[in-house]
């Protein structure tokens, strides 16, 4: 889709580019030195710059850590302060007042067993956070609850722990091993800050290696969401995502789910080769063999969603062919399949998967090219862009030379706060047009919202290329808003207004 010009105006996120440090290089500073590209052509008339403040959506950006978006004021007190005469006077706040009673048996009414542990709890202050509890203790359940001690045993007690300091501390401590039982107590007792908190939490943790095992929770706690970000990432990222360890404990419906996907963004025998590692995987959890025939008993149906006539016939041959997991009538069928002018009827879908179409955002309105420039010799072409939704980068479109046809040799980097996410150093040939020439990583690059990141590319070839010109520093993408702006890494002239890298290609 092509990209919506949103102002002519430059509007740039400055606090988040102070993180980089860098500004662009002065008009002044390009002019006194010949050798590098002028970054303004001569015929584009600058605009005015206003700064623009940024847009910060703290449930998609990775970056931030978690305890800073959790409330978290100064230190709390604990259930030991009530040790002291007169504890009260020193508490200024009703927040600091249930710190106190949080996991205190001074004036409790209701103690939990979760597992081996007790906790200590006041049923008015549980009943005021939660209609459960208030069904528990004061509601229509109340009858059914007159004990003062209740045993749980569907939850974890840090899990159940966490719930509860939530309840009285306002309070939220998640990590990797909590989450996922903190939310399954928060969806059970009906707490939806806390079951939000904990979605957001895993949607900022989420990557191509915990996808699947997320997106398996996800359809669990019915959480639409944090199910359509797994899947935004199994897409672009399949490769890495199905050789996950994660991917191995994901159920047999997610499994289902997954390998019915039609945009997955991978090989066939990629595919296979994972579901056949899960089988045997899950060959260990039933305490079976992993036979080729116990694995095929337990893929049940989801081996019909592996599109093997859809493999080239080479991969087939040595993958799924010799593997023993498919019958030698099925082996038989797809062979014929491949060679054969009267095609046995299969059971598997020979059609190629979709996959993701990759879209680009092309930041200038015109190209141009002089007689004296658009020059290389080694040196860096670099930008900066931010983006206000999760995307993956899978390359940048260039442009090539203006004076015939021409081979270049090119590395493009894709950096964050100086860190090198992915790079790539291949070559394209150019046929002496200004059509842009996409350059790709090798394997997509997953960039968050509101955070700057740096795209670099240093050519060797042709001295002179076609360049852009009038450049936005905000555009439009489809759902996708783009916000540019110059970068220190810049020494060949490219900022926002012209130069090289017209094109960041995402999907």
């Amino acid at each position: 889709m092509p990209c919506v010009r949103r102002s002519a105006v430059p509007k740039f996120m400055n606090k988040l580019a102070m993180s980089e440090g860098r500004q662009c290089t002065s008009i002044k500073q390009i002019k006194d030195n010949e050798e590098i590209n002028q970054e303004v052509p001569q015929n584009y008339v600058h605009q005015k710059y206003i700064p623009k403040s940024p847009k910060i959506h703290l449930e998609s950006t990775s970056d931030t850590n978690w305890k800073d978006r959790a409330p978290s004021p100064k230190t709390l007190p604990t259930s030991k302060a009530s040790q002291e005469v007169n504890w009260q006077a020193s508490m200024t706040t009703i927040r600091a007042r249930n710190a106190v009673m949080f996991n205190n048996p001074l004036m409790s009414d209701v103690r939990f067993i979760v597992g081996t542990t007790s906790v200590w709890a006041h049923k008015y202050v549980l009943a005021t956070a939660s209609s459960v509890f208030f069904a528990m203790f004061y509601g229509a359940l109340a009858d059914q609850t007159n004990s003062n001690e209740i045993h749980v045993t569907d939850i974890q007690p840090d899990a159940f722990l966490n719930l509860l300091r939530y309840i009285y501390c306002d309070e939220i401590q998640l990590d990797a091993d909590n989450v996922w039982s903190t939310l399954y107590a928060a969806k059970k007792y009906l707490v939806p800050y806390l079951t939000k908190a904990c979605v957001q939490y895993m949607g900022t943790t989420l990557s191509a290696r915990n996808a699947c095992v997320s997106l398996s929770h996800g359809l669990f706690f019915e959480e639409e969401e944090l199910t359509q970000r797994c899947w935004e990432v199994i897409d672009a990222q399949a490769e890495e995502a199905l050789k996950s360890e994660s991917f191995c404990e994901i159920d047999h419906s997610t499994l289902q789910s997954v390998l019915a996907r039609d945009t997955l963004n991978v090989k066939e025998l990629s595919i296979f080769n994972a579901a056949c590692k899960w089988a045997e995987a899950e060959c260990l959890r039933q305490d079976l063999q992993p036979t080729p025939e116990n694995k095929r008993a337990v893929l049940k149906s989801a081996m019909y969603h592996i599109r093997l006539p859809a493999m080239s016939l080479e991969d087939f041959a040595n993958g799924p062919a010799q593997s023993g997991i498919i019958t030698l009538k099925e082996t038989t069928d797809i062979f014929l399949h491949f060679t054969a002018h009267s095609k046995p009827i299969l059971p598997f879908i020979h059609n190629q998967r979709t996959g993701l179409q990759p879209q680009k955002c092309r930041r200038f309105q015109s190209s141009a090219y002089r007689s004296n420039q658009w020059r290389y010799r080694g040196r860096c072409d670099s930008i900066q862009f931010s983006v206000d939704r999760r995307i993956f980068i899978v390359g940048f479109g260039l442009y090539g030379s203006s004076n015939g046809a021409a081979e270049y040799q090119v590395k493009i980097e894709l950096k964050k706060n100086g860190n090198i996410l992915g790079q790539n150093q291949t070559s394209f040939f150019s046929d002496g047009s200004s059509s842009t020439f996409s350059v790709m990583f090798e394997k997509p690059i997953s960039v968050e919202a509101d955070t700057f990141y740096t795209a670099s590319a240093i050519l060797d070839g042709a001295e002179l290329s076609y360049f852009g010109q009038e450049g936005m520093a905000e555009c439009q993408c489809g759902k996708v808003t783009f916000q540019f702006q110059c970068s220190s890494d810049s020494t060949n002239g490219t900022g926002v207004q012209g130069g090289q890298i017209p094109e960041i290609i995402f999907y």
